[in-house]
């Protein structure tokens, strides 16, 4: 009897690593200027139908194997149009059939798979249309598309993928970087007001601003770069003799900085020729 019950606490104390049929798997992608992360177990198809039978249809799946599939974003994001606040979130899937399938962001990150899942702790439910896909042995997630500020969430297995848009506020958090940063920037740190002035060149409401950080960097250091910005800023409002000119000038102070000229020379040089017959 005494050498059962040493036999059974050494079972039960014992702990072998082995590989798993589903392992642990993370992906992580910076959109606009947010990180979003996925933590799932990736399950294998292993010659088993599974959507409409491993995982059926009109149930609730967990995306994944053991564990509930994770997602983790530390600014607000939208996705497929609707707006979840930051955070980590239980990532579920009902596949309703081969047509509509249901996505719901759980704020409950304990979970195992399914157990003590609560509706009343969903933060979003939205709907998608799966699409027929070559064939994914292994579950996988992925981002494609990525632009400045979105991209696709995709995950394909077997013969099914689903694809979810994102986008990000990231023209907020970029207007936030830039304060902070010039609220801070040395007094002869002349390329973080370029910069700022150059960031701002796709948005014209911001025309006037950015005129005058690009005039703070040229009288900090007037060079070719920060004249470049604002010959830009004077295309852009159709001001074209002004940007040739400022254009022909940064031509001139490129001579003194000949290597970091060289990688702007033939699109600065082909900007004069165009402005310059253009001027009005």
């Amino acid at each position: 009897m005494l050498l059962s019950f040493c036999f059974s606490g050494h079972l039960a104390s014992a702990q072998v690593i082995l590989p798993q049929p589903s392992p642990k798997a993370v992906i992580k992608q910076t959109i606009g200027l947010t990180d979003v992360i996925i933590r799932y177990h990736a399950p294998s198809v292993r010659g088993r139908k599974v959507f409409g039978s491993l995982v059926p249809y009109g149930q609730i799946w967990r995306a994944g194997a053991n564990e509930a599939t994770l997602i983790t974003f530390q600014d607000d994001l939208f996705f497929n149009h609707e707006r979840v606040p930051a955070g980590t979130y239980s990532f579920f899937i009902i596949p309703e059939n081969e047509k509509s399938w249901n996505i719901v962001l759980n704020k409950d990150t304990t979970l195992w798979g399914l157990e003590g899942y609560n509706e009343l702790n969903d933060v979003a439910y939205f709907t998608i249309t799966p699409k027929e896909h070559t064939f994914t042995e292994t579950m996988q997630f992925s981002f494609s598309n990525i632009g400045t500020n979105n991209a696709q969430l995709n995950l394909a297995w077997e013969n099914t993928s689903i694809s979810v848009p994102i986008e990000t506020e990231v023209e907020k958090k970029a207007l936030a970087n830039i304060n902070a940063a010039l609220a801070k920037a040395a007094p002869d740190d002349w390329y973080v007001w370029a910069q700022c002035a150059e960031y701002m060149l796709p948005h014209k409401e911001q025309h006037q601003k950015a005129l005058e950080w690009i005039n703070k960097s040229i009288a900090i250091k007037d060079n070719f770069y920060n004249n470049w910005v604002k010959a830009r800023l004077y295309a852009q409002n159709k001001e074209f003799e002004v940007a040739a000119s400022l254009t022909a000038k940064a031509m001139q102070l490129g001579n003194a900085e000949p290597d970091s000229y060289k990688t702007y020379a033939k699109e600065i040089e082909g900007a004069y020729n165009a402005w310059k017959k253009r001027k009005l």
